[in-house]
């Protein structure tokens, strides 16, 4: 990105901008199962939400509503925190803004931004930094895990310092002609799909369950659980235990830290009876 980018941006912000970066270094330092790192995230775009909100009741919203579930690739995250920061911005000015759209959009760049960031970071960059670390060391070089950590690190905090002007920019530059011309409302449902499809393809890879039950005759199975509820939907426990959850979480208002400690206890409980 060029130096003009950031010139183009106020003086004001720009040190916004760099305390956001230096904030995103803290973004996994608090990690929960249910937020990732939430915490970071909203940590890192306070700067933002303490300059745009004056209004308390605003600022308590903007600040619960950049508390909501985030995981990406580290230096990939800034440019979704300078583009949520000009959203953020723009709709701190606009009464008419979607703040829906903030983690709409927030949500559908998480897996894009961390394939991306994943491949080249930790598939490519960190292999050769390795290759050539590697080489260094079995010479007897005691450089090599510093050459290491220098060749890792300088193009990843190279992207993730540029990364947040660049996602502000754009955010910036194309919101103002999103709202003007009305596709906003297409952007917000796409990225809302987007996102959505993004959790189901997390539930289908994370949250797993396979029973052991099986009936035998004279030493043969003849009936596997496991197989028929394959037939009959793939991952259907899996999936039923998700919207459980989700049901109990949304609807009935139950603390997240119960729902934790209920599915471990089931998992004891399954393991120990030999269900799963």
């Amino acid at each position: 990105m060029s130096n003009n980018l950031i010139k183009d941006i106020p003086v004001g912000e720009r040190k916004l901008l760099r305390k956001t970066f230096w904030r995103s270094f803290t973004l996994y330092s608090s990690v929960s199962p249910a937020k990732q790192g939430a915490s970071g995230f909203c940590y890192s775009l306070m700067p933002f939400i303490n300059k745009f909100y004056k209004d308390p009741k605003d600022k308590k919203d903007a600040l619960v509503r950049n508390m909501s579930y985030f995981n990406t690739t580290i230096p990939m995250s800034t440019f979704i925190m300078g583009l949520t920061a000009s959203m953020e911005k723009e709709n701190s000015m606009r009464e008419d803004f979607d703040t829906t759209s903030i983690n709409a959009v927030k949500s559908s760049l998480m897996g894009p931004m961390a394939g991306i960031g994943d491949s080249i970071f930790w598939g490519v960059i960190r292999v050769i930094a390795a290759g050539v670390a590697v080489s260094m060391g079995r010479t007897g070089n005691v450089l090599a895990p510093i050459v290491f950590l220098f060749l890792f690190n300088i193009p990843s905090i190279a992207v993730k310092y540029y990364g947040t002007f660049l996602g502000y920019s754009l955010g910036a530059k194309y919101i103002e002609k999103l709202y003007s011309s009305g596709l906003i409302n297409i952007l917000t449902k796409a990225a809302s799909i987007v996102g959505l499809i993004m959790v189901g393809g997390m539930t289908s890879q994370m949250v797993t369950f396979k029973t052991t039950i099986q009936l035998k005759m004279g030493g043969a199975s003849v009936l596997n659980f496991q197989g028929m509820l394959d037939q009959i939907f793939i991952g259907i426990i899996p999936l039923g235990i998700t919207l459980l959850c989700f049901y109990l979480l949304q609807k009935k208002k139950v603390s997240i830290n119960i729902l934790l400690i209920g599915v471990i206890v089931l998992g004891i409980l399954i393991s120990a009876l030999g269900i799963a």
